[in-house]
C-alpha cells in the first residue's frame, strides 16, 4: 500500500491486552479448581466452581462486543482520550465485577457497579458509533 497512511488503533490494542490479561486471570482459578476437585466438564454440582464459571462467563458474555465497538470507534476518528477514558472505564468495571463475584455469590458493591460500569460504557460506545456514523453517511450522502 504505497503512499496509503494505515492509523492502527493502538489504545484498542493496549486495552484488549489488558482484558486478555485479565480474562487469563479469570481462567486460573478455574482450571485449579477443576484440577483439585477431578471435575472436568461441567461444575460437577460444586457452587464455588459454578460461581468461577460464571465470573469468567460474564466477562466473556460483555467484553468481545465492547473492545470490538472500542475499536471501530477509534478507527471511526473518536479521540484518543475518549478512547482511552472508555477502554479504563470498561477495565474498571470488568475488574470490580469479578473481583466481587469472585468472592461471594449475589449482590454487592463491586459487582453492581462492575455491571452498571460496563452498561454505561456499551450504552456510550453505542451512541457515539450511531452518532459517528450517521454523521458520516448523511455527509457522504451514504455513499
Amino acid at each position: 500500500m504505497t503512499g496509503s497512511i494505515v492509523t492502527l488503533p493502538l489504545v484498542t490494542l493496549l486495552f484488549a491486552a489488558l482484558h486478555a490479561l485479565l480474562m487469563l486471570a479469570l481462567l486460573v482459578p478455574i482450571s485449579r479448581h477443576r484440577h483439585a476437585s477431578r471435575i472436568s466438564l461441567g461444575d460437577g454440582g460444586d457452587p464455588a466452581l459454578l460461581r468461577k464459571i460464571r465470573v469468567h462467563a460474564n466477562f466473556v458474555e460483555n467484553v468481545p462486543l465492547a473492545l470490538v465497538m472500542l475499536g471501530l470507534l477509534e478507527l471511526s476518528g473518536l479521540g484518543r482520550s475518549w478512547i482511552a477514558a472508555l477502554g479504563a472505564a470498561l477495565l474498571v468495571g470488568r475488574l470490580l465485577h469479578a473481583a466481587s463475584f469472585s468472592r461471594r455469590p449475589g449482590n454487592s458493591f463491586g459487582r453492581f457497579w462492575g455491571t452498571a460500569i460496563t452498561w454505561g460504557v456499551l450504552l456510550a460506545m453505542a451512541v457515539s458509533g450511531a452518532w459517528l456514523a450517521g454523521g458520516a453517511l448523511l455527509a457522504t450522502g451514504g455513499a
